[in-house]
C-alpha cells in the first residue's frame, strides 16, 4: 500500500468526524486511517461555535437515534473529560413553564426524559425553582441535575491527538474537491493531493450535501444553514444565573428557544435565536454567499418549509434585528434582566438537513452509497453523543464493508 492509500478516509475534522476516526483507530489499529479537514485546524465550525452543553436526553423522541445515543453519550463524554483533564462542570438545568398553556408540553418532555432514562429527573414547583434559580420565574419546571458543560473545541483536539497516537493521520488545509468511486475504491481529490480510500466516511457538516454529490450520492436533501445568535450577560449580572435555564420549546418548531447557558471557562450566554443564514459559515449578519443562498432558494423543500414556519421565522428575524424583542423573550425566564445587562455575543451555524417535502430532519440520518458512508444529518445533541455516534458509524462501516476486526 502506497503512502497515499488508506483503508479509511474520514472527510471532516469536526467533532463527529474525529470521534468516528478515533473509534476506528482504537478498534482497528492495523488499518491505515486518514482524516481530511479543510481548515488549518480541527473543530473550527459547529464544534468550535458550540455552547458547550452536554445534553441530558430530555427532548428526544423515545426510540430515535438521538434518544438512543444521548444519555449514553453524555456519560461517555463526562468520562472522557475526566480521563483527559478537559474542563467540565456539572451545573444542572431547569426547563421552565411560564404559563398554563406550556404545561402539557412540559409534561410530555418529562415523560420523554423518563422513557429515555435521564438520571435524576424531577418535576418541581415554583418554590424549588426559586431555590435552584432564585431570579427565574415559572409556575412549574423540570429539573435535570446531571446536565454538564464542557469545551467541545478542546474535546475535538483531544480526539485528533488520540487518532494520531493510534497511527492515524490528520491533515488540515485539505479541502476535498472531488471524489471518484471506481473498482471498489474512492479517489479523494483534495488541496493536499489525491488519496485512495477503500472506505470513506463523509462527516462534513455544513457541506455534507455537496460532498455527497461529489461521491455520486442522490440524497434529495440539502443543508439549510441556521444561524444562532447570542448575547452575553455582563459580568456584574451573571449572578442572576446559577446553571442552565431553558424555556419549554415550541412543539411546532424544531429549535429549543432562547435560554441561558453558563460557559465552562466563565461567562453566561443568552440565546440563541434561529434564523436562516445566507452563507453556510456565515457567523455575522452581513455574511453572504451567492452560491449558498441560491442553493437554498432553488430547492423546492425550502419554500414548503417557509410556508410551514413563516410565523416562527418572522419572530426569529424580529429577535435578530431587535435587541428589545430578544430581551423580552429572555425576560420570560429572567424578569430582572435589563437591556444594559446584555451585549452582543458570538454565534454559530447549525447544519440542518432539509428534504424536498420541506421537512427539517429531526433525527440523525446516515446512509451508504457504494464504499462511502454519508453522515447526512447530525444536529444537536451530536457533540454530546459524538463518542457513541463515532462508534456506531464505525460499526456501520465494518458491517457494510465487511471489515474484519
Amino acid at each position: 500500500m502506497s503512502e497515499n492509500e488508506f483503508d479509511f478516509v474520514v472527510i471532516g475534522g469536526g467533532i463527529v468526524g474525529l470521534a468516528t476516526a478515533m473509534a476506528i483507530a482504537r478498534r482497528l489499529p492495523k488499518k491505515r486511517l486518514l482524516v481530511l479537514e479543510k481548515e488549518n485546524e480541527v473543530g473550527l465550525h459547529q464544534t468550535g461555535h458550540n455552547s458547550g452543553v452536554i445534553h441530558s436526553g430530555l427532548y428526544y423522541k423515545p426510540g430515535s437515534m438521538k434518544a438512543k445515543t444521548c444519555v449514553e453519550g453524555a456519560a461517555a463524554m463526562v468520562e472522557f473529560c475526566q480521563t483527559n483533564n478537559i474542563s467540565y462542570q456539572r451545573c444542572g438545568k431547569v426547563v421552565v413553564a411560564t404559563s398554563e398553556a406550556e404545561l402539557p408540553q412540559l409534561e410530555m418532555l418529562y415523560q420523554r426524559g423518563t422513557a429515555n432514562g435521564v438520571p435524576g429527573l424531577a418535576m418541581i414547583g415554583p418554590e424549588r425553582l426559586r431555590e435552584l434559580e432564585p431570579h427565574s420565574t415559572g409556575i412549574k419546571a423540570i429539573h435535570v441535575p446531571g446536565t454538564c458543560i464542557t469545551d467541545y473545541g478542546a474535546v475535538a483536539k483531544k480526539f485528533a491527538e488520540i487518532v494520531v497516537e493510534h497511527g492515524g493521520q490528520v491533515r488540515t488545509q485539505a479541502r476535498v474537491t472531488g471524489i471518484k468511486v471506481e473498482q471498489g475504491e474512492a479517489i479523494v481529490q483534495s488541496a493536499q493531493g489525491e488519496f485512495i480510500g477503500k472506505h470513506v466516511v463523509n462527516c462534513t457538516g455544513l457541506h455534507n450535501d455537496r460532498v455527497s454529490r461529489l461521491a455520486g450520492a442522490k440524497t434529495n436533501l440539502i443543508i439549510a444553514p441556521f444561524r444562532g445568535e447570542y448575547y452575553d450577560i455582563v459580568p456584574e449580572r451573571q449572578h442572576l444565573v446559577n446553571g442552565l435555564i431553558y424555556p419549554v420549546p415550541d412543539p411546532n418548531f424544531p429549535f429549543l428557544g432562547v435560554h441561558f447557558t453558563r460557559m465552562v471557562h466563565g461567562g453566561v450566554e443568552a440565546g440563541p435565536n434561529a434564523v436562516l443564514a445566507f452563507k453556510r459559515e456565515g457567523y455575522l449578519k452581513s455574511d453572504f454567499s451567492l452560491r449558498d443562498t441560491l442553493t437554498t432558494l432553488a430547492f423546492p423543500g425550502f419554500w414548503r418549509m417557509a410556508a410551514r414556519y413563516w410565523r416562527q421565522g418572522i419572530a426569529e428575524y424580529h429577535r435578530s434585528l431587535s435587541k428589545a424583542a430578544f430581551l423580552r423573550s429572555l425576560q420570560r425566564l429572567l424578569p430582572e434582566l435589563r437591556a444594559q445587562d446584555i451585549r452582543p455575543g458570538g454565534s454559530g451555524v447549525r447544519a440542518q438537513a432539509l428534504d424536498r417535502q420541506g421537512k427539517l430532519l429531526d433525527d440523525f440520518h446516515i446512509l451508504r452509497t457504494g464504499n462511502v458512508i454519508h453522515v447526512c444529518n447530525v444536529p444537536s445533541p451530536a457533540a454530546t453523543a459524538s463518542i457513541i455516534i463515532g462508534r456506531k458509524i464505525r460499526e456501520i462501516a465494518m458491517e457494510a464493508f465487511g471489515v474484519p476486526a
